[in-house]
């Protein structure tokens, strides 16, 4: 299930250790990630501070965008769990006072999107 969970875009955890050993320079000083997830060859990880995009381009993956969102600046969010024939949840998140959301991640039944949304929740609010 793992292969098709990424042939169908759905994001699984990735340990707190292998992201910070990897993104570590990213951080400031005193920030810390907190929870993160792997798509095929994007990441996006939550820190005790924002939640920071990663999104590998081209065919050889040389080109790199990295998204800072800060959580003061996310407006509103939303969580679509899985049903019995759909296989993912959808948590979607909204910057400042766009119309359609900024990002839009879904995640396989293996994630607590609960959680996730939990997590999210308390940064938010």
């Amino acid at each position: 299930m793992g292969l098709l969970n990424k042939i169908l875009g759905n994001a699984s955890e990735v340990s707190v250790e292998k992201l910070t050993e990897k993104y570590g320079r990213l951080l400031t000083s005193s920030e810390q990630i907190e929870l993160g997830f792997k798509l095929f060859r994007d990441v996006f990880m939550f820190t005790d501070k924002r939640l920071i995009l990663i999104d590998v381009q081209g065919i050889t993956g040389s080109k790199v965008e990295y998204k800072s969102l800060p959580y003061k600046n996310i407006s509103r969010f939303s969580l679509e769990t899985s049903g019995t024939f759909d296989l993912d949840a959808e948590l979607k998140i909204w910057i400042s006072s766009e119309n359609i959301p900024s990002v839009s991640k879904k995640f396989n039944k293996s994630i607590d999107v609960y959680e996730v949304q939990k997590y999210l929740a308390e940064k938010v609010m």
